[in-house]
C-alpha cells in the first residue's frame, strides 16, 4: 500500500486481558491549548484503537480552556491533580525556563488512581490496541516499559563517572509504561532532594527538560527497562516520524523494514505541520476528522 487504510476497531479482550480486568489500567497524556492541533488526531486515533482504556489528561498549564472541553467531548477524564510541587521542583531544576519547565507535569501521570499506566506525548498518533502491552510489570523483572533505545537527549560525557549511568538502558520519555508502585512522583522529589548536583553534572543541555530527569530517576532506582519487542513478538522498536521503509497493512497498520507492526508515530519535536513523510497522511486524515469533530459541536 502506498498510504494508511482506515483504521479498525480494537479485537475483544482476550482470556488473559480479561482475567487481569481487575487491575485498573490507564492513559495519560499532557496537554493545552497551544498543542490542540496535536491533541485532535491523537485522540481521533484513540477513539479508533484504544477508546477501551480511559484516558487521563494532565494540564500542561493554565491555558486549557478550550482544551478541557474538547476533553469533555471526547470522554477523556481532565485531570484537576494538585502539581504545586512538582511545580515548585521544575522551577527550582530550571529557573530560567518558564515555558518549557511545565514538561515536567507529565510525572502526574504517577500519581493517578492507576495500577499501571500508558503514558504517551500529545505529538503522537496510535495504530495498535495497546492492551497486550497492558498486566506485564513483574517488580525487579519488568519495571519500566518503552519502545527502544536511544543515544541521544538524555546526558552528557560526565555520565561515565557513575556505575549506575555508565551501561544504562537510554529511553524516550515520550512513551512508556510504570506502575505508581515501581516509580513514584515522590521518588523525583527525594532523587533530587539526594543527587541533584549530580543530576545538574550529567544532564544534557540543550531544551531538554522532562527526558534527562525521567532517565535519571529511573536509572537511580535501578528499575529494569524493558522494550516492547521483548514482551511482543512481531512488535517494532520503531516509533519515529522520520522513519524509512514503511509499509502499511490492508487494516492501515504500519510496519517497519523488518515486518515487524508499529503500535504508534512520534512526531517528537516537530513544529510544523506533518505532510511529506510515511506517517503524515494518516495524521492528516486524523487532524482534519478532529477538527470536523470540533467544529461540529461548535467548539
Amino acid at each position: 500500500m502506498t498510504g494508511p487504510a482506515p483504521l479498525d476497531t480494537p479485537e475483544p479482550p482476550t482470556a488473559a486481558e480479561g482475567a487481569a480486568s481487575d487491575k485498573k489500567y490507564g492513559i495519560a497524556i499532557l496537554a493545552n491549548d497551544k498543542v490542540i492541533d496535536w491533541l485532535l488526531p491523537f485522540l481521533e486515533s484513540y477513539l479508533q484503537t484504544n477508546a477501551h482504556i480511559p484516558l487521563y489528561l494532565i494540564p500542561y498549564n493554565g491555558n486549557c480552556e478550550k482544551t478541557k472541553r474538547i476533553a469533555e467531548l471526547y470522554g477523556v477524564t481532565f485531570v484537576e491533580t494538585d502539581s504545586k510541587a512538582l511545580d515548585a521542583l521544575s522551577k527550582k531544576l530550571y529557573p530560567l525556563s518558564l515555558g518549557k519547565r511545565s514538561r515536567l507535569r507529565k510525572f502526574l501521570c504517577l500519581a493517578l488512581p492507576l495500577d499501571e499506566v500508558i503514558y504517551l506525548d500529545v505529538d503522537i498518533v496510535l495504530f495498535r490496541d495497546l492492551r497486550p502491552l497492558l498486566g506485564r510489570l513483574r517488580p525487579g523483572e519488568t519495571d519500566f516499559i518503552v519502545v527502544s533505545r536511544t543515544t541521544e537527549y538524555v546526558y552528557n560525557e560526565r555520565h561515565l563517572n557513575y556505575d549506575y549511568l555508565r551501561n544504562a538502558f537510554l529511553f524516550n520519555d515520550g512513551f512508556f509504561i510504570t506502575s505508581n508502585k515501581i516509580l513514584s512522583v515522590q521518588d523525583f522529589y527525594d532523587a533530587m532532594e539526594a543527587d541533584e548536583p549530580i543530576f545538574d553534572a550529567v544532564r544534557q543541555r540543550g531544551g531538554l527538560y522532562a527526558q534527562p530527569l525521567c532517565n535519571f530517576v529511573v536509572h537511580r532506582k535501578r528499575l529494569k527497562i524493558v522494550a516492547v519487542p521483548e514482551l511482543i513478538p512481531g512488535a517494532s522498536n520503531e516509533s519515529y516520524h522520520k522513519a524509512q521503509g514503511i509499509t502499511f497493512d490492508a487494516k492501515g497498520i504500519p510496519k517497519d523494514t523488518f515486518g515487524d507492526e508499529i503500535y504508534f508515530a512520534h512526531w517528537a519535536g516537530v513544529t510544523y505541520t506533518p505532510t511529506k513523510g510515511a506517517f503524515d497522511p494518516a495524521w492528516k486524515v486524523l487532524s482534519d476528522r478532529g477538527k470536523a469533530r470540533v467544529a461540529a459541536a461548535g467548539l
